[in-house]
């Protein structure tokens, strides 16, 4: 059994990693600043599962904690013995970050230097990094590759490069051993309301239009949450035969057009939508495709999760979650 930290333990990802590792017998602390970015009350529905309805109640321990109270985080990490940190706390969201550069300075990039500052006198074994796929910008390019030149064109972008440069400096200066992975595009239950599956969903049920930016003219590699826990999970499970830094993109190598993607979720809710067209948002990236050649090459092949299954498994958690009838 391991003991491991969980930054945005309330968040999308961190609930469904730190799910995962509770029911496979791991002490996980998780720490969030619950901030009202989206819904308070589904970041507290996510720590009521983790803190009431696992095996092993006791083995989940929640701090509200803020990354930038440098304090209080150097206070948590000395009470600890982490085997691993799992740093998946940020402040989300490319359009936002455009009209509030500074909540992601603060979050983003002073966050994650606290945390660095932290680990570095009290070195976990490994230290996994969310990164993300706008990290790379706009590509004429089929598949991107870790070595393709990052290019972002909005900020929330450039604070995660400013993360990935300074895991790879306190890699080399203070030997840590860091492992990110740039995800593609992440759906699934208890998923994020900002994001395209649940501002669809809620919206065809409603009966209210969808806004559909670039006139449809997106793709996107939508990766199912059970896939990205796997290959989370697998960043662990390699245990200490990693060393240094290292990046992974993690994504479904399939990618999907957008309207197409649209029309799944009608076929599943047996509801045909109005869209509203609208031209392409500053800071939108129109298409990405992760090649995942190293992903897999370190930790295995899977069947990434067709579309069609996780729109369904989506759709299935939200009836029930908002006491829906079908």
């Amino acid at each position: 059994m391991a003991t491991v930290l969980v930054t945005g333990s309330a968040g999308f990802i961190g609930f469904s990693l730190a799910r995962k590792l509770l029911n496979e017998g791991h002490q996980v602390i998780g720490i969030d600043n619950l901030n009202s970015y989206y819904d308070v009350k589904l970041k507290e529905d996510r720590l009521s599962i983790l803190q009431n309805e696992l095996p092993k109640k006791n083995s989940f321990i929640f701090q509200k904690l803020d990354l930038i109270e440098s304090g209080e985080l150097h206070h948590l990490i000395e009470n600890y013995e982490f085997d691993y940190v799992y740093h998946l706390a940020a402040q989300a969201g490319v359009r936002y970050s455009i009209q509030n550069p500074d909540s992601y300075f603060e979050s983003n990039v002073r966050g994650t230097f606290n945390l660095l500052e932290s680990l570095r006198k009290k070195p976990p074994k490994k230290l996994i990094l969310a990164s993300t796929s706008s990290i790379y910008g706009e590509s004429s390019l089929s598949k991107l590759s870790e070595d393709v030149e990052v290019n972002p064109i909005q900020f929330y972008a450039a604070t995660k490069e400013i993360d990935e440069i300074m895991c790879n400096m306190y890699s080399l200066i203070y030997n840590l051993d860091i492992t990110v992975f740039r995800f593609f595009t992440v759906y699934g239950p208890w998923g994020r309301p900002d994001m395209s599956l649940f501002k669809f969903v809620r919206r065809i049920i409603n009966k209210e239009p969808i806004e559909i930016y670039n006139n449809g003219k997106h793709r996107r590699s939508f990766t199912y949450i059970d896939d990205v826990v796997y290959y989370l999970m697998k960043a662990i499970e390699s245990g200490e035969e990693e060393k240094g830094f290292q990046i992974y993109n993690l994504g479904n190598p399939k990618s999907v057009d957008l309207l197409e993607f649209v029309a799944i979720i009608e076929k599943e809710l047996k509801i045909k939508s109005t869209i509203e067209f609208l031209p392409l948002q500053f800071g939108d990236v129109t298409g990405s495709s992760p090649d995942i050649t190293k992903l897999i090459t370190k930790f295995g092949k899977i069947e990434f999760t067709k579309v069609e299954e996780g729109v369904t498994k989506f759709i299935n958690w939200y009836k029930s979650y908002k006491n829906l009838s079908n």
